[in-house]
């Protein structure tokens, strides 16, 4: 039987749930509401939308690589809580996520979750998770996610911080892939990865910074070296090339010393490393999560929440 709006909007009335969910019930169970709130609570689906609205801020940065190093994703899946981030069930669920991200390679997080299972054609990615909220009793969140694949020679490498606190994806190129998968260039990755995770940089290269950017900082430092005094010829022929200098040292990867040797930059290190191999390779782009950054989380207050299961 056909479903009209007015049908779906009691139904989403009733129990909260998404417009989506509640036709479906309402196409599964032939419009019959009652039949339908059942369904939806078979399904787990009203008590996962209640949930829905929590903050979820802990979870995990996770990353899978393909065999042949040529595909790499990284994936935030955020839960309400540090425990069901370390249940078995979160952690299958935030596997079989990664298993579809390589399965669909989606451009971005909203269209993995509009996408079907690759597992399960009757239903979305969204679906599972609002089954897996049901199961585990916590919000989920697929929060982002990227996915780099290489063409030419090169390959995608990652590293994982604190068992997931952390994430970072780095796509190498490389003027022979025979060096790709060898201990010594799993190493040079790992340091890479390491000194990204670390240092938090926001370009690769100097040439990457957007001339907005070094025209913001300029005027910052103009200014304020105005404020102290100083010449504007003195500033203009040592303090902004010097400070833009800086600028780069603490946002650009290649600029930035490297946190294993201060002695030497993140280019100069890449470099060495790729002679002793027999090589070139430089870094074309990469990905930092780190967990949770951004998401405001609600401070709760104990004393307060205690008093108030007191009647006080």
């Amino acid at each position: 039987m056909a479903i009209t709006a007015a049908q779906v909007k009691e139904l989403r009335d009733l129990t909260d749930c998404g417009m989506m969910d509640c036709k479906k019930a309402l196409t599964e169970c032939d419009g019959d509401i009652e039949k339908a709130k059942a369904w939806l609570r078979e399904k787990g689906m009203a008590k996962a939308e209640k949930k829905s609205s929590r903050v979820a801020a802990e979870g995990v940065v996770a990353s899978t690589i393909s065999d042949d190093a040529k595909f790499g994703c990284l994936v935030e899946v955020n839960v309400e809580t540090d425990f069901a981030a370390a249940t078995d069930k979160f952690k299958n669920f935030v596997a079989a996520v990664q298993n579809e991200i390589v399965a669909q390679k989606p451009a971005d997080a909203e269209a993995l979750k509009a996408a079907t299972l690759s597992t399960d054609s009757s239903k979305t990615v969204e679906v599972f998770t609002k089954e897996a909220i049901a199961d585990i009793s916590e919000n989920i969140s697929i929060r982002r996610l990227v996915s780099y694949e290489v063409s030419g020679n090169g390959a995608v490498t990652n590293y994982i911080h604190a068992g997931g606190k952390v994430g970072v994806l780095v796509e190498f190129t490389t003027s022979d892939d025979s060096v790709i998968g060898t201990d010594a260039f799993n190493a040079m990755a790992k340091s890479v990865g390491m000194q990204i995770a670390a240092s938090s940089p926001n370009w690769v290269a100097e040439d990457e910074v957007p001339a907005e950017e070094i025209a913001k900082e300029t005027e910052i430092i103009t200014k304020k070296a105005l404020e102290e005094g100083k010449p504007e010829k003195i500033i203009a022929d040592r303090i902004v090339p010097g400070q833009i200098k800086n600028f780069y040292k603490l946002n650009v990867l290649l600029d930035q010393e490297f946190v294993k040797d201060d002695s030497m930059t993140v280019a100069q290190y890449i470099d060495s490393e790729a002679k002793k191999m027999g090589v070139e390779i430089s870094v074309a782009r990469f990905t930092r999560y780190g967990l949770g950054e951004g998401i405001e989380k609600k401070e709760d207050d104990f004393a307060a929440e205690v008093a108030k299961q007191a009647g006080l």
